[in-house]
């Protein structure tokens, strides 16, 4: 039986959101500290994090709280998590595998790399498997190059995540390059997030086609930019019940 993914909820700005999320069944919750319209500063990161600190989420847990930044200096990170302790740094920039080690070995957090997918055929709605779907001429949709890109990072990230190159934007990228990932981010013996413009109109189908150990979505849970607490919880249950 296909085991159900893990469920990453990011971008989130408010306590009121936080405590409305308290029941449901996902893992990971995500602060975007990088410049960004959904951007958190570590004071207001810090009354964030210990909101989740009281929740109850996937198996009476509470969820994992994830700062995102891209090509932090090392001292952005120290001051930042002495103020908001989070669990996992998710790095979305251009940052080595010895940046990430260096994370993980001076602030005791965990560490996800964002590997970016540029590929020229974007998934659209009446296709959003991506399966059949031109692949385009991009390198980055071949196993070899999934593969040479993740290799230099094992033993050096707890996780991979893939998104839409640029990040945020709500748009999918082709889907076909996911069990490439999987298979790289399985050498590694680390999960794999899928995101990029998913959202629950959509999350279905890439779980009847694909495997992904995680899920992130951020603005498919929104209505007007702002997290909507009825598309997050349609969402979850999208995921549990595909």
């Amino acid at each position: 039986m296909q085991t159900t993914p893990r469920i990453k909820i990011c971008g989130l700005k408010t306590v009121e959101t936080i405590q409305q999320m308290d029941g449901l069944p996902f893992h990971d919750i995500g602060f975007i500290f990088a410049a960004s319209k959904r951007q958190v500063l570590p004071a207001q990161a810090a009354e964030l994090v210990a909101a989740v600190h009281s929740l109850k989420a996937a198996a009476g847990q509470r969820p994992q709280t994830v700062g995102v930044f891209v090509n932090p200096a090392l001292a952005e990170l120290r001051e930042t998590l002495a103020t908001a302790p989070l669990d996992v740094v998710q790095l979305h920039g251009s940052e080595t595998p010895a940046f990430c080690q260096a994370v993980r070995e001076q602030f005791a957090v965990k560490v996800w790399k964002v590997f970016s997918i540029r590929n020229e055929a974007v998934v659209q709605s009446e296709d959003s498997t991506g399966k059949g779907a031109d692949k385009g001429t991009d390198a980055h949709t071949s196993a070899d190059e999934a593969a040479a890109r993740l290799s230099p990072y094992a033993g050096k990230v707890d996780a991979v995540l893939i998104d839409t190159a640029g990040g945020g934007t709500g748009k999918a990228f082709n889907w076909e390059v996911i069990d490439d990932y999987q298979a790289a981010a399985a050498q590694l013996n680390v999960p794999l997030y899928v995101a990029g413009g998913l959202n629950p109109d959509n999350v279905q189908e890439l779980l009847a086609a694909y495997a992904p150990s995680g899920l992130d979505v951020s603005s498919g849970v929104e209505t007007d930019g702002v997290k909507d607490i009825e598309k997050i919880r349609l969402f979850v249950r999208k995921v549990m019940q595909r």
